[in-house]
């Protein structure tokens, strides 16, 4: 039962459609249909600019970060640690899940690459700076968002298992898992970025 509330809670938190709800009440915009049509924070710096951007993109991040802390609200001093990581595992996934498929946007929502940002920190801060400081540095080079995100994700399970020497089966697994739906979000920017048509973003352009 109490993995159960807390996936619940952790989807419900997951499912608020930043990018929908911001630009419907600032903008009057639906990013959804504009742009690449995706309810993330990349598409809302296209189509609304950087401070409708960043807004959605610390807000989505934050989503991640309190499903991955909900576990402390309890009185985790009872819980063994195998159990207090695979309920933070729990939330984490059923966060990035509902960031993708929110119940509050008709299941339309983003790739969950903020989202899992935030669940990054939550869980593991050494990790999560190395997949910002990868992200940045192909997003910088290449002007790829997406390639950027992708590579962070990849970057994630590696850093976990060989950077810092974790074996805990539960938390390299949902690195694994973890990797494999961010990717799995970018399938068809893993299709542009085959064909040469995919979307560039220069972070330094006014």
């Amino acid at each position: 039962m109490t993995y159960l509330i807390f996936g619940l809670i952790a989807y419900l938190l997951g499912s608020i459609p930043t990018a929908v709800w911001v630009g419907k009440a600032k903008y009057g915009v639906d990013v959804r249909e504009h742009g690449s049509k995706n309810a993330g924070a990349t598409n809302t710096f296209r189509v609304l600019g950087k401070k409708a951007g960043i807004v959605v993109l610390l807000v989505d991040i934050l989503k991640g970060f309190f499903a991955a802390f909900l576990p402390y609200l309890c009185d985790v001093g009872a819980w063994q640690s195998d159990e207090l990581i695979t309920v933070q595992i729990l939330a984490a996934m059923m966060a990035v899940i509902g960031h993708v498929f929110p119940i509050f946007a008709q299941f339309k929502g983003g790739k969950g690459v903020a989202t899992s940002l935030g669940v990054l920190i939550g869980i593991h801060p050494p990790a999560a700076g190395i997949c910002i400081l990868v992200f940045l540095i192909i997003f910088i080079l290449s002007k790829y968002v997406s390639l950027g995100a992708i590579c962070a994700a990849i970057i994630f399970p590696i850093s976990i298992y060989w950077v810092f020497g974790i074996k805990s089966i539960w938390l390299n697994g949902f690195s694994i898992l973890l990797a494999a739906l961010v990717i799995f979000a970018h399938r068809q920017n893993i299709q542009r970025l085959i064909a040469g048509n995919e979307n560039k973003m220069n972070l330094f352009k006014k």
